[in-house]
């Protein structure tokens, strides 16, 4: 009997889960606290707590993390060096450290529109040699020619032997800048991705487990550890994919709206006959639009650990913090701090300034601290402080820009009252401190009307509308988040009605059932492993390969012969339609039985769907003026298998 392991490393807690292989069945699952900026720890805690015999047996593991994605938006990539090969105008900034234009690049027939300059290629790699961890390179019309890019690359590893991402590599689409920002973003994410999976795959052999590793892309596949360590950029938003595979298998749907409530934020999406609705344009991920392909969902800054905190009135988030629940079992003395931790003025309330919130280090160092910066790190240390206690000790308030910097880098965690906190009190909830969340509402609820229950019922309830909001959004394109509202809020309450099934996925999403049923008129499922959604969905996810092959005639002037056909290794030519054609399939083939190798299977679990579609102007007697030859792969490396 084999078993497979899931992991969701993000957010606020790390879910693993154990399945097994012959019946799919949920044998154990655990939750742990991720801790930043080392994931591993929390990864072992939440390992740790999983039954040996099962966790022994163990063939298959399968990641899923916010590793890439929070490295984009927090921008702590590493260093990279960008060649832009060709004369394009670049329409605004890109995310690279060091970038140079250097001559070169094709046509869209893939002929050479200049020579390569590559005496300007050496002399930018050798002199940010000892600057950069890694380059990136992006041609013009590289998708129909990458003679250049593969020349830089190997110019480049020949100087640095530093990794080079090039553009073709990671996208067949046209558009320069954008596959420019993709391969940048890319490149900085290889050496953080590199060290991520070496420690998965050391924390594997130390427990004696052999057993293959995987990570979750964002299109809800899955990807080797050594394509994931060459494309780390392919794993941005696993987190979402996770919970739309995760949802779509504990509840057996395969078409299904789905909210998976996190620590930090409240993902919405869909997936219909299975298959995840993707985003065709590209993720964007902190501003850099990219030629990515993930799930088309939709975000929301309030989440179970968003902050709650008054000014003139309740606010959620948008930050996320420990809940005072949660600080109450990490930290001994912390229940007492807060209980005697004075209540501040109504003038003098601000999102730092609050009777329930803390701040503690957390061990990661800032980037090139300011002395403001350090002299606020050396007053707060492992034990958690309030404002009323740094203000003692520094004798002034710390500035809410150097507390929003530190927080930011995550050198300081933040601790305050939370949903989870409220349902805690209302007693729907209580995995942690129950006494801890009470004193917090106690504390907070004195600026309101409103009593100690009352105050948290509220909170439940505006979470609860906010995840309708969000989902009524995600599915009526357009209208908008404030359009919804206005509509579920007017005078003349509307409650809406689906016609396809909502899962909820996340820690304590049966709580607000009932407030969402009130709301939306559809059938609403909260599966029973709920908690541990994203877990099961790194363990579901199929391998898939999508590969294009395109056949054009050389020219217009005679379209029945002399034909060029581009695929992601280069540009072939042959006289005859058919014979390129055939050429385009046998490669198509051999692409994606080579690119899905390395799941270690048999050739014949890996199906090969073939689609063609054709371009020609109305009244067109001649061979195509484009063919699009498309190949799908696909294989279960996991549990079915």
């Amino acid at each position: 009997m084999q078993y497979s392991l899931g992991i969701d490393a993000g957010g606020t807690y790390t879910d693993t889960v154990i399945l097994r292989d012959s019946d799919s069945r949920i044998l154990d699952s655990s939750k742990a606290i991720t801790t930043y900026p080392d994931l591993m720890i929390g990864i072992r805690n939440a390992i740790d707590k999983l039954n040996p015999e099962y966790l022994s047996k163990v063939k298959l593991v399968s990641v899923s993390t916010t590793l890439s994605t929070n490295t984009i938006l927090e921008k702590t990539g590493y260093p990279v060096g960008l060649i832009l090969v060709g004369d394009y105008t670049v329409p605004r900034e890109l995310p690279a450290d060091y970038c140079i234009t250097v001559r070169g690049g094709h046509d869209s027939n893939g002929d050479e529109l200049e020579p390569l300059d590559l005496a300007a290629v050496e002399q930018f790699a050798v002199s940010l040699k000892k600057k950069v961890s890694a380059f990136a390179v992006s041609s013009y019309f590289s998708t129909r020619n990458p003679e250049h890019e593969l020349k830089v690359k190997e110019v480049i590893l020949k100087l640095t032997g530093h990794p080079v991402v090039c553009g073709y590599e990671l996208s067949q689409e046209l558009g320069a800048y954008e596959r420019a920002s993709t391969a940048v973003l890319n490149a900085q994410l290889i050496p953080i991705t590199y060290q991520f999976i070496h420690s998965i795959t050391a924390e594997i052999k130390e427990r004696n487990l052999d057993a293959k590793v995987l990570m979750l892309k964002c299109d809800g596949s899955v990807i080797d550890i050594k394509g994931a360590k060459l494309r780390p950029i392919e794993t941005i938003f696993s987190g979402p994919a996770a919970s739309i595979k995760g949802a779509s298998h504990l509840s057996g749907l395969d078409t299904c709206a789905v909210i998976d409530v996190g620590g930090t934020s409240t993902d919405v999406s869909m997936i219909k006959n299975g298959v995840p609705e993707l985003c065709e344009k590209g993720a964007v991920v902190g501003g850099w639009q990219t030629r990515v392909k993930a799930i088309r969902m939709e975000t929301s800054a309030n989440g179970g650990d968003s902050h709650v905190w008054f000014k003139k009135c309740v606010r959620i988030g948008p930050r996320r913090v420990m809940p005072l629940c949660v600080a109450a079992v990490q930290y001994p003395n912390f229940k007492e701090k807060l209980e005697k931790n004075p209540v501040p003025l109504r003038t003098m309330l601000s999102e730092h300034i609050q009777p329930t919130k803390f701040f503690i280090r957390t061990g990661a160092e800032p980037l090139n601290p300011t002395e403001s910066e350090k002299k606020l790190l050396d007053v707060i240390k492992d034990e958690p402080l309030s404002i009323h206690e740094i203000l003692n000790k520094m004798k002034r308030f710390p500035s809410p820009a150097v507390l929003d910097s530190l927080i930011q880098q995550r050198a300081i965690q933040t601790i305050g009252f939370t949903p989870t906190d409220a349902l805690h009190v209302l007693g729907e909830y209580s995995e942690w401190d129950v006494e801890a969340a009470t004193i917090g509402a106690k504390k907070l609820s004195r600026f309101t009307q409103m009593g100690v229950h009352a105050f948290c019922k509220k909170i439940k309830h505006q979470v609860a509308k906010n995840m309708v909001y969000i989902l009524m959004s995600f599915i009526m394109e357009g209208k908008g988040k404030e359009g919804i509202k206005k509509m579920l809020e007017g005078e003349i309450p509307v409650q809406y009605k689906l016609n396809i099934p909502i899962v909820l996925i996340g820690g304590p999403v049966k709580a607000y059932y009932e407030e969402i049923k009130a709301l939306i008129d559809a059938e609403i499922i909260v599966p029973e492993q709920a908690q541990v959604g994203n877990a099961v969905g790194a363990l579901v996810g199929k391998g898939i390969k999508r590969i294009e092959i395109i056949i054009r005639p050389s020219s217009m002037e005679n379209p029945d012969e002399n034909f060029l056909v581009f695929t992601p290794t280069g540009r072939k030519k042959f006289e005859q339609y058919g014979m390129a054609v055939e050429y385009s399939h046998k490669t198509g083939e051999e692409l994606i039985l080579d690119s899905m190798k390395d799941f270690g299977l048999p050739e014949g679990s890996i199906k090969v769907n073939t689609s063609m579609e054709y371009l020609s102007p109305p009244g067109w007697k001649h061979t195509p003026m484009e063919t699009k030859i498309i190949f799908v792969g696909t294989c279960i490396p996991g549990i079915f298998n």
